[in-house]
């Protein structure tokens, strides 16, 4: 068995309305040095640590627990799964 540090990124799809990072633009446009940015989407992670035989039993894993435990909704939101070996 393999340590591994899972990264589990949440952010609503595309389409579906992110106040935070809208507002955090427009806190920028305020400040008027960042013109340069034209949108901003906002998103949680959460970091697991597992023990798994490898890298694609580790990620099934944590996938299922997101699903099984709903740690996001996939009605509006959307999950990436990183997994990186220790």
């Amino acid at each position: 068995m393999s340590l591994y540090t899972v990264h589990v990124i949440i952010e609503n799809k595309p389409g579906i309305s992110d106040p935070e990072g809208e507002t955090i633009l427009k806190d920028l446009v305020l400040k008027g040095s960042y013109s340069s940015v034209k949108k901003i989407r906002s998103a949680k992670m959460l970091k697991f640590k597992i023990n798994e035989k490898n890298k694609a039993l580790a990620e099934k894993k944590i996938q299922k627990l997101c699903d099984d435990l709903r740690i996001y909704n996939p009605m509006v939101s959307k999950i990436t799964i990183e997994v990186f070996e220790d």
